[in-house]
Formats: C-alpha cells, sequence, structure tokens
C-alpha cells in the first residue's frame, strides 16, 4: 500500500510548479468567465486573465479577509459574485458573519489527505465529534474519513456520556474533533468507572478548529496511548495543512496555493519569514482568490522524512488582528458589534480564557444607574450572543457603570497555549 494519499503528494518541485500554475490560470480563466466579482476584479486593476497565470502573478491581486469577505456577501449575496451561478452547488454552508460557501464538489478530495497521513484506514471506526449542521465542519470530515475508506460514527455536538457509550458498544478506535472534547470524553468515561486505555479501543485522534496543546498531546498520548495529529484549514477554503508521522511542521495540501505574506504590503515572504496565512484553493465552482486566514505562521522548505514534498507550514504562531477561535468557532469585531447594536446604552467586554483543556467565554456588562431586572438582561444577552456568534457564554457577570472604558476592547484573549 502506498504511503501517500495519491501521487500528487510526492511531486517533484518542478511538477508541483508546473501544476500549480497549470491549475491557477484555469481557475482564473473560468473564474473571470463565470464570477461577476473576478471579473470586476480584474477589470478595475486593468488585468486579463492572461496577466495571472503563475504563483508570482498572485500579487497582483488583493488579499480578501475574512471582515471583507462578510461584507461582500451581505452587499451581493449569498457569495458576493465569487460563484459561478450556474454550477451545480451540491450544499451552502455557512459560518459566523454570516459567511456562505459553496460546497467545493466530490471530486475534491477535501480532509482525506490529513486522514490518510493520520493513519486511518478501511476497517476504522471513527468517532466524528464535529458539528453536523449548516457549519461546513461534520459532513467535510464525514466525507474526508470516508474517502480512505473509514466507518464514522456521526456523533456531532451530543454529550459526552453519550460519546462514551458510542465509543463502547461501537468499538471506536478513531476519534476526530477538537482535542478539549476528547478530554471531556476522556474524563466522563472515568467519572463513569471506566479506565479509557484498558476498557477503550481509540488508538488515534485527528484534531482541528482548536490549537493542541503540547501539554495534551503528551496526556493523550502517554497516558491513554492515543496516537495524536493535527490539521489545520478554514471553513471559507477547506483544508489547508496535516501532520505526518512526523509530527513536526504541517505538509500543504496540493488542492490550495499557500502563501505567506507581509499584512502591511500583501507581499509575499520568503522561507521562515513570519507572515498570515492567504490561501488559494483551486476549484472550479468558487472563485475566491488570495483569501487572508488572519492566521500568521512561516514556510519550511525542509525535506520530510516521511517522503511527502510539499511545502510545510511551522504550525501557527498567532493571529493577525482581534477575531479569536473559540471552541472551534471564530467570534470576530464585526459580530460584537452586531451584538452591540442589540445593546446600544451600555458597553460589554468579552474575556476569553481556559480552564483545564477547555476554552471558556466569559462576558462583563456595564450597568446602567438604575437596573432593576438584571437576569432579564443576561438572558437577552445570552440570546442575543448565540445567535450572532454561536458560541455559548459561559457566564455573564454585571460591573458597575465606568468599569468598561469606551477605548477598551470588545474581547480580550487571555490564553496561553504553553
Amino acid at each position: 500500500m502506498s504511503d501517500y494519499f495519491d501521487e500528487k503528494e510526492s511531486m517533484t518541485s518542478e511538477m508541483r510548479l508546473e501544476y500549480y500554475n497549470r491549475k491557477l490560470s484555469e481557475m482564473v480563466r473560468l473564474g473571470y468567465d463565470k464570477s461577476e466579482r473576478i471579473k470586476m476584479m480584474f477589470d478595475e486593476r486593468s488585468l486579463s486573465p492572461a496577466d495571472v497565470q503563475t504563483l508570482d502573478d498572485l500579487e497582483k491581486l488583493p488579499v480578501i479577509s475574512r471582515e471583507q469577505l462578510i461584507e461582500i456577501e451581505a452587499q451581493d449575496p449569498p457569495f458576493g459574485g465569487f460563484a459561478d451561478k450556474k454550477a451545480d452547488i451540491e450544499r451552502i454552508f455557512t459560518s459566523p458573519g454570516p459567511v456562505y460557501e459553496p460546497h467545493l464538489g466530490s471530486d475534491d478530495p477535501l480532509w482525506a489527505r490529513a486522514y490518510y497521513a493520520a493513519g486511518f484506514r478501511k476497517g476504522d471506526v471513527v468517532l466524528n465529534a464535529f458539528t453536523y449542521h449548516m457549519v461546513a465542519a461534520g459532513l467535510t470530515f464525514h466525507g474526508g474519513l470516508n474517502r480512505v475508506g473509514a466507518s464514522v460514527v456521526p456523533s456531532g455536538s451530543s454529550g459526552t456520556q453519550q460519546q462514551v457509550q458510542l465509543i463502547k458498544d461501537l468499538g471506536v478506535n478513531g476519534y476526530t474533533g477538537t482535542p478539549s472534547f476528547l478530554m471531556a470524553i476522556i474524563k466522563k468515561a472515568e467519572e463513569m468507572g471506566h479506565d479509557f486505555k484498558r476498557d477503550f479501543n481509540v488508538k488515534r485522534a485527528s484534531f482541528g478548529a482548536e490549537p493542541l496543546a503540547p501539554s495534551l498531546r503528551k496526556q493523550f498520548e502517554e497516558t491513554y496511548g492515543i496516537d495524536t495529529y493535527q490539521m489545520y484549514g478554514a471553513t471559507e477554503v477547506g483544508d489547508i495543512a496535516y501532520e505526518c508521522s512526523e509530527k513536526k511542521a504541517w505538509h500543504i495540501c496540493e488542492e490550495v496555493i499557500v502563501e505567506i505574506v507581509d499584512p502591511e504590503t500583501g507581499k509575499r515572504l520568503g522561507p521562515g519569514e513570519l507572515g498570515e496565512i492567504v490561501v488559494t484553493r483551486l476549484n472550479p465552482i468558487f472563485f475566491l482568490f488570495r483569501f487572508g486566514t488572519g492566521d500568521l505562521s512561516s514556510i519550511s522548505v525542509a525535506e520530510c522524512p516521511c517522503g511527502r514534498t510539499s511545502y510545510m507550514l511551522n504550525g501557527i504562531a498567532g493571529r493577525m488582528g482581534d477575531a479569536v477561535k473559540v471552541r472551534g468557532m471564530f467570534v470576530a469585531p464585526s459580530q460584537l458589534k452586531r451584538v452591540s447594536e442589540h445593546f446600544a446604552d451600555r458597553r460589554f467586554q468579552v474575556i476569553i480564557g481556559r480552564s483545564g483543556h477547555r476554552d471558556t467565554l466569559n462576558v462583563k456588562i456595564q450597568s446602567t444607574e438604575q437596573e432593576e431586572n438584571l437576569e432579564g438582561l443576561k438572558r437577552l444577552f445570552d440570546s442575543v450572543f448565540k445567535e450572532i456568534c454561536t458560541v455559548k457564554i459561559d457566564t455573564i457577570d454585571i460591573v458597575p457603570a465606568g468599569t468598561i472604558g469606551d477605548d477598551d476592547p470588545f474581547m480580550i484573549d487571555q490564553r496561553d497555549w504553553k
């Protein structure tokens, strides 16, 4: 059996450059013909499809941030003019903002490379604890597991006790989801009187949507005997990179062009230089060139002992701007601004923290001089916040007037991933 998902993972540098340039030029031609937004973008810059044919030519196009994409789609719903209106779209996903994303089609090996590199194969039974709903996570991860032959248990966001029961009854030997949720499942199993390593057969886990802290990885692998892997992506562009058995830098998927750019100029940086991860997914449906993830990293050109020849990302060094991921979901300034419009007479502040292996989200709301129905205020705020941001608040505290200054940020991230 091959060590790779397909032959693309072992292309020479010359073959990979030719492949990327050819696929990019095809996407540019299609985008100019089928996407109103791309034609306008090119025409405004006096560009023709012939002007963007290679990776180096991408710098002629702007980087589009998630905040900009939200604004563009709001002005021209549902896809901001980036999609082919006549394309057969299997599914439409949404993520907070909102951002609407057409599914990229069954021909795209979405997430399969990551799962294959993590060792998932035919005969594995994998618990998929990513959410199955309007967001892309559950179904796209499910598809990736199916492509490598695994059987999937679509447990989604079911409670930890039910997850324990599924693992026990179905002989689950693999997990995919967030690391904090796997630890919550393990702790629930222990509360129920089980020895997780002895009583269950979970031997492999592939994580996404939140960082895997080194201390947590050590606990999974040494205490519970679970071989752990990380995969990295964004809802707007799908899978981007993944760990192999070496567990060092992350291999870049062959379906995406990844640039590390200077956030101020949009110019590409060299290997080892820290900048924003900017992604173009090669596809014939959704022509989103140069999507700025907001994440910071650098490129490694070192050869990997696993034999894969792609360039690699040196993990995630942090985030640009103020948007953060909490329990696998982004909380963005644009969302908090929308929340504030419902509470125009008061200030509030969101505090992101970490308790054990779980993200916490606590809110401080500034009271007015004469406050009466505090519990009603908390319930209303909780409801509005959940509807707009889709993340559950842990606690809401009412603080005296003047506690939160007019210039204080909406959100403070106090987490330490060491």
